[in-house]
C-alpha cells in the first residue's frame, strides 16, 4: 500500500500529548485584542484537545502522529 501524505498546515497546527490526545491551539487569539476582555484573552492562551466529534478528520489529515 501507498505511504500517506501528511497534510503540512496540519501537522502545524496540532501536536500529540504522551497519553496519544491531539491538542490545538484556540483561535481568535492572536489580533483585535483590544475588543476582548481581559479573562476571554487569558482562556485563549491555553491550548485545548480535539473534540471526539473532530478527532477522526484530524487523525486522516496526520496520518502518522
Amino acid at each position: 500500500m501507498l505511504k500517506l501524505k501528511t497534510k503540512r498546515s496540519a501537522a502545524k497546527r496540532f501536536k500529540v500529548t504522551g497519553t496519544g490526545k491531539i491538542k490545538h491551539d484556540k483561535a481568535y487569539g492572536s489580533h483585535l485584542l483590544s475588543a476582548k476582555t481581559t479573562k476571554r484573552k487569558r482562556k485563549l492562551r491555553k491550548a485545548e484537545l480535539v473534540s471526539k466529534r473532530e478527532l477522526k478528520n484530524v487523525k486522516r489529515l496526520i496520518p502518522y502522529l
